[in-house]
């Protein structure tokens, strides 16, 4: 299949590591002309030129923090200015701090507000415009399975990446009839650093081994595995493809089954 890619420009955020950099290589192999960002200059530089070096494609890097929003209008117009617009958004960030409602203060929540969703609304409104000169466009959010069943010690995570979806949904309506179709992707459990951060402390506590903990979560996976960051990868290609022509407002649960909810 054709995903009609070749050529776009695509802006990737939180790129430099995980299901970011996985996606974005995706892209890159589809032929699309990256941008890809992190907070760190020289993880994203490192990222850049491995992409680069293995799909031939064209990558510029910037770093900057989703959370600030002059450096949301910063990395927008390298983006603009760089390659003359934007056709493609995947917004993504790292996740908020885990931990218990009792253990999180006022900064931990806005902290979480400021990068996971102010952070997202500031890319998507830079991008929009872009978008609608060049005739269309497609928007992706990385968000978590925990959208659709709260995870536990996750409440940072379920409470502010919850209210993605019905912003996605408003920007279907919003933006449809300029061509730019909006989603939200859902993983679950990845073979990411991060995942395996959380997998440790929660093994810990447990009194387990990290494999014997990451054994009894694969037990509750339909596919009985951790899904490899390029699933998700493609995945998300095909959401902000131009195969995709009439797929817009939705949550995409890519979790290998691990969520049992019908809906």
């Amino acid at each position: 299949m054709d995903l009609g890619l070749r050529g776009r420009v695509a802006l990737v955020t939180g790129a430099s590591q995980g299901l970011g950099r996985a996606v974005a290589l995706v892209l890159a192999r589809e032929g699309c002309r990256l941008v890809v960002s992190s907070r760190r200059p020289d993880a994203i530089e490192r990222a850049a030129g491995e992409i680069r070096d293995e799909t031939g494609s064209e990558v510029m890097a910037v770093a900057a923090d989703v959370g600030v929003a002059e450096d949301v209008n910063r990395l927008v117009a390298a983006a603009v200015e760089g390659y003359g617009g934007i056709d493609v958004l995947v917004a993504n960030a790292g996740g908020p701090r885990a931990g218990a409602f009792a253990a999180l203060s006022d900064e931990d929540w806005a902290a979480a507000l400021g990068v996971t969703l102010m952070g997202t609304i500031r890319l998507i409104r830079g991008s929009v415009a872009s978008m609608r000169q060049r005739g269309g466009g497609r928007i992706a959010v990385i968000a978590s399975s925990g959208v659709r069943e709260p995870i536990e010690g996750l409440v940072l995570s379920n409470a502010v990446r919850g209210g993605i979806p019905g912003l996605i949904k408003n920007l279907a309506w919003e933006y449809g009839r300029d061509g730019i179709l909006c989603n939200v992707i859902a993983p679950g459990r990845f073979a990411t650093p991060r995942v395996e951060d959380l997998d440790r402390g929660r093994a810990q506590a447990a009194g387990a081994s990290l494999s014997q903990w990451r054994s009894s979560v694969e037990r509750g996976i339909a596919v009985g595995r951790y899904g490899e960051p390029e699933e998700l990868g493609r995945a998300v290609a095909f959401a902000v493809s131009w195969a995709n022509t009439y797929m817009t407002g939705h949550t995409l649960l890519v979790d290998g089954g691990l969520t049992r909810g019908v809906w």
